[in-house]
């Protein structure tokens, strides 16, 4: 068996945006979707039933949020030291593999990049005591990945003078960190020369998306797929929604 797993932020809650949403979950027939900007129950609870969703999971006020096909054993929002947002835990039932959904803090700077690598570090540390074995990080980073170009010219003015500010030239170390702690970038594994980009869907520019699994893992993995392509994906969100399918334990 596989296991699909779509990482999807959903822009702003998603609030009148159910219909054009749907429709781009439902195109790619995930079993467990992670949601990002998820703050609004009653449209998350409307996704699952228009999906055909068994179970969902969504705090007011909290960005990630999730749908399954599957039955969840178990599910917990966690708030890492220092961090933004808090990241999910999500159990699949029937394999007992383990999801984890994050948020990490917007704003393309050197010194919001800092900020991202202390989430990172207090997540790495909190997956560490919650999981044993096979698992996956997925969600929206906010940032890009080494060695990867931002044109700071396609930023609005005040992000741009941010940037400008904060020392230039950004440097990516949030996903070194990802990749330091002994995860591999799943995208990476079968695009080696794409750009990769995810956002915005009107004027792809910049990779914030990604999925992550460990290295012992990553044998796994059967795809890994920006979903750019799908009717309406641009009109549904400010992100194009990441699927992934990696083999069960």
């Amino acid at each position: 068996m596989s296991l699909r797993v779509l990482s999807y932020n959903i822009r702003l809650g998603g609030l009148n945006r159910e219909k054009p949403i749907a429709a781009v979950i439902n195109a790619c027939e995930p079993d467990v979707v992670i949601l990002q900007e998820a703050s609004r129950p009653d449209v998350v609870e409307r996704l699952a039933s228009s999906c055909g969703m068994k179970a969902w999971g969504s705090v007011r006020g909290h960005s990630v949020g999730y749908l399954s096909r599957i039955e969840v054993a178990h599910h917990a929002w966690h708030k890492a030291p220092l961090a933004k947002r808090r990241y999910l835990e999500l159990i699949v039932a029937r394999s007992r593999a383990r999801v984890f959904g994050v948020h990490l803090a917007a704003v393309h700077s050197n010194m919001m990049e800092r900020r991202r690598m202390y989430e990172v570090k207090a997540l790495l540390a909190g997956m560490a005591q919650r999981q044993d074995g096979f698992h996956m990080v997925t969600g929206d980073f906010n940032t890009g990945a080494p060695g990867e170009k931002l044109d700071l010219a396609k930023l609005p003015f005040r992000l741009r003078m941010f940037a400008y500010l904060t020392g230039g030239k950004l440097r990516w170390t949030t996903i070194q960190l990802m990749l330091d702690g002994g995860y591999t970038d799943a995208y990476r594994e079968f695009d080696k020369e794409g750009d990769g980009f995810t956002f915005p869907t009107w004027d792809p520019h910049v990779r914030l998306d990604y999925m992550f699994v460990p290295k012992a893992f990553a044998s796994g993995l059967i795809r890994c797929q920006i979903m750019k392509d799908l009717p309406g994906v641009r009109e549904a969100s400010d992100h194009f929604p990441l699927l992934s399918e990696v083999a069960e334990e």
